[in-house]
């Protein structure tokens, strides 16, 4: 577990060249190479395969280790393992009284205080645990904001500005959450969920005040055979995820992703060991309330500086192609731009998220692969993706149209891949 112990009051702050776009009918069979299975989308297997055959050990090359690195909720697993932790820790009364609502995050607003001070009250000690399983108001409420943003009455949840392409409040705001609680206590809780969620029958949902979410979570049979074939073949493989360190290496672990390997947001401990508000930074930004964690651009920055040790704000710029992956994976706009730094594939599946469907669907260097979530895939999104108008998530929270490198506008595209 890579934290640090200080005081929260005083915080301070790949490979070599690629081939042509894959072909997969010309290229030769390398039988020494670890070899894939399971049910794929159209040519998706072949055009991986042909990746780890050409860029992985079995293929005799010198050098560095090559890369690959993916999301972890909702493309690794079937749905969120950090919703799945909140779930448990709301029906297990595991989350703490703050002195004030508006010191578990920067941005959190005035309507959101108010809301959260009325609906979870005032009656236990500051630092003691919450009824939430008994009360379905306060439940409500933090569900409403950590799922849309937005409280119960439909107020704005969070307040002011933010780098829109480093981070969203309501994802920094669940480690957040679990303030005054250790590293260890958080991972139990993790545990208990992971094996609540993996028991649940498929489709299964439950009931959290007004909410229905999901019950069960599910590592993907062919995302678990590829990782497993990357490091196989010689890669380093990483996951790199937008939700609670402690929650995700929990999971990554069932796949034989160790900590280390585990990119997620990273929370500053006081010197008791306990979580705080505060999340470490990246790219030169210091230890914040969460101003730069895995999220769009960030999870660029947080790849460069761990994986490859580019600190400073050139860990946010793209890298050489020695410095970065060979193989990316993800499924929603918060991995678009870390799985577009890929050089031998950007592997997306399809959960309708405009701007990295365009990206996908646009394919511009020949090596995107789109395919339908394994289990309970969507349907075919009617409309097409507005890439050439609004699909683009601009920093200040605007919308505006998805450009190529060489600045042309990418056209809105249909799906047709689901």
């Amino acid at each position: 577990m890579r934290y640090r112990h200080i005081f929260a009051w005083t915080l301070v702050a790949a490979a070599t060249l690629a081939a042509a776009p894959p072909t997969v009918v010309a290229a030769p069979r390398r039988t020494n190479c670890p070899q894939l299975s399971g049910s794929w989308y159209g040519d998706n297997r072949a055009h991986l395969q042909q990746v780890i055959d050409e860029r992985g050990s079995c293929a005799g090359r010198p050098g560095h280790r090559p890369v690959a690195a993916f999301d972890w909720d909702n493309t690794v697993v079937k749905n969120d393992v950090t919703d799945a932790t909140i779930s448990w820790a709301l029906r297990h009364d595991r989350i703490l009284r703050p002195a004030s609502w508006k010191n578990t995050s920067k941005w959190l607003s005035d309507a959101a205080d108010t809301a959260l001070t009325n609906a979870c009250g005032t009656g236990v000690p500051v630092g003691a645990p919450l009824p939430t399983a008994t009360s379905p108001r306060c439940t409500d409420e933090i569900l409403e904001i950590r799922e849309a943003g937005r409280t119960m009455s439909g107020a704005a949840a969070f307040a002011g500005t933010w780098n829109h392409r480093r981070t969203v409040p309501q994802y920094a705001w669940v480690p957040q959450l679990f303030a005054g609680h250790t590293v260890a206590e958080l991972t139990s809780y993790a545990r208990k969920a992971r094996r609540e969620a993996l028991a649940a029958p498929i489709g299964s949902t439950r009931t959290l005040g007004t909410h229905t979410v999901p019950a069960y979570v599910r590592y993907y049979d062919q995302q678990r055979d590829l990782i497993r074939t990357l490091q196989r073949a010689g890669f380093d493989v990483y996951i790199v995820s937008a939700g609670s360190e402690p929650v995700t290496e929990v999971w990554s672990r069932g796949i034989g992703v160790d900590a280390r390997h585990t990119i997620a947001i990273r929370s500053v401990l006081d010197r008791h060991g306990r979580i705080t508000p505060w999340n470490q930074g990246c790219g030169g930004v210091p230890a914040t309330r969460g101003e730069a964690i895995p999220y769009i651009d960030g999870k660029r920055c947080w790849i460069n500086q761990e994986i490859y040790g580019v600190h400073g704000a050139a860990a946010w710029l793209r890298q050489d192609r020695r410095h970065r992956t060979v193989v990316a994976g993800g499924d929603a706009d918060t991995d678009v731009t870390f799985v577009g730094d890929a050089t031998g594939a950007h592997l997306v599946l399809n959960r309708h998220k405009g701007e990295v469907m365009c990206r996908a669907y646009d394919d511009a260097d020949g090596r995107w692969l789109i395919n339908p979530m394994f289990i309970d895939p969507l349907p075919r999104q009617a409309d097409p993706y507005p890439c050439s108008t609004s699909a683009y998530n601009e920093p200040d929270g605007t919308k505006g149209p998805v450009l190529r490198e060489d600045g042309s506008v990418v056209p809105d595209h249909e799906d047709t891949v689901y």
